[in-house]
């Protein structure tokens, strides 16, 4: 089974040239998420690398054969390797230590991947697969809660050493569909209600959101409810899956889904918590907006509508689309409707300076709500400005 997974692997082009620059290395393994992954008949996302013993030593080789080049960092044991077709990191297998709860860990290199296992997040994630020979190995009851599709800590300590763990429990749940295992619940409340949330900064807290939002949705969003997590993390918030649902239906290629589905949780949030959560300028604003919005009413004209909508971000846009019917008929028709005259028609049919934007805005809003259908009609709405 286990040279299996490296088949499966190997057919992802950039994992390929990867396993290939690493043949013959003893001590690397795929570890985490990627080896879950493949155990559960999916592509990984990415490879997590892990090597017992010099990681540099080890990059070095594989550059070589790839014909790339390595950037190390020393201070984290870790090496990056680029090449053509791949670029993969190299870390050497190390324990983890915290001095306080909600601290970075200290780190401690040359440990076995035992050792490297046992400083995972969850159970499903402890598990390594050595790519010399496909030797699989994980931590107790990681093949089990794979295949019964738990999400188990590995110690009591886990949510009061790394908080930020109790968004990634949302984060795993809402994309694999698990369900949390019976104590890791009872620990996840119980480090919430001790305010662990509050032993962390606001950017790392924001950074962990901002990837729970590029789950799965509503399942994620939803998933950070449970235990408390979203009310300390965001208080006021209140997750609407259908909102949030019918949100990503309208959601067009050039919108983000993500941002979508943070705006559509906004309305109860309190508008500085983005700032504080270390949101960049330009999501919190949109965010913000969103929680602000109230939708245009059935009885708005579509010029209307798109004075308030077309000032705004795509993604909020889309979010009161979800909640009128006037917000979505600007999203899926007005807001791509252009008149047939241009500024040069305005200043050779004597108009100048400011008059022209405001002829060419009538002369849409006119479009807009039927009235001037065409350029003669859209010319003399806007040589009346």
């Amino acid at each position: 089974m286990t040279s299996g997974l490296l088949d499966h692997l190997a057919k992802a082009p950039p994992a390929a040239a990867a396993l290939a620059a690493l043949a013959g290395e003893s001590g690397v393994w795929l570890v985490g998420g990627a080896v879950r992954d493949l155990l559960l008949g999916r592509s990984p996302a990415e490879l997590d690398l892990v090597v017992e013993g010099d990681a540099l030593a080890v990059a070095l080789r594989a550059a070589e054969r790839l014909g790339g080049e390595v950037r190390a960092h020393d201070r984290f044991g870790t090496a990056t390797v680029r090449g053509p077709g791949t670029t993969f990191d190299l870390a050497a297998a190390r324990r983890e230590t915290y001095a306080r709860p909600g601290a970075l860990p200290d780190v401690e290199l040359g440990a076995g991947i035992d050792a490297d296992l046992a400083r995972r997040d969850f159970t499903v994630n402890a598990l390594a697969l050595r790519l010399m020979d496909g030797e699989l190995t994980g931590r107790p009851d990681a093949r089990e809660d794979l295949a019964a599709g738990v999400l188990r800590v590995l110690h009591d300590d886990s949510f009061r050493d790394d908080p930020t763990r109790l968004l990634r429990l949302a984060r795993y749940a809402g994309r694999l569909g698990f369900a949390v295992e019976p104590r890791t619940a009872e620990l996840a409340a119980a480090a919430v209600a001790a305010g662990a949330l509050e032993t962390v900064s606001g950017e790392r807290l924001g950074a962990e959101l901002r990837r729970l939002a590029r789950e799965p949705q509503p399942a994620a969003l939803r998933a950070l409810e449970r235990f408390g997590v979203g009310a300390a993390l965001l208080p006021g918030l209140a997750v609407d899956p259908g909102r949030i649902e019918r949100a990503l239906a309208l959601c067009p290629g050039a919108a983000r889904a993500d941002l979508v589905a943070l705006c559509a949780v906004a309305g109860g949030v309190a508008p500085e918590r983005w700032s504080v959560l270390a949101f960049p300028a330009a999501d919190a604003a949109a965010i913000r907006a969103a929680g602000a919005l109230d939708p245009p009413e059935a009885a708005c004209s579509p010029s209307q509508v798109d004075a308030v909508l077309r000032r705004l971000p795509l993604e909020v846009a889309i979010v009161a689309a979800a909640d009128s019917g006037p917000a979505r008929d600007w999203l899926e028709r007005a807001r791509h409707l252009r008149v047939a005259i241009t500024g040069h028609d305005l200043l050779a049919a004597g108009l100048s300076g400011p008059a022209i934007g405001r002829g060419l805005a009538n002369a849409r809003a006119a479009l807009l709500d039927g009235k001037a259908p065409d350029r003669a009609a859209q010319l003399v709405v806007a040589l009346a400005t």
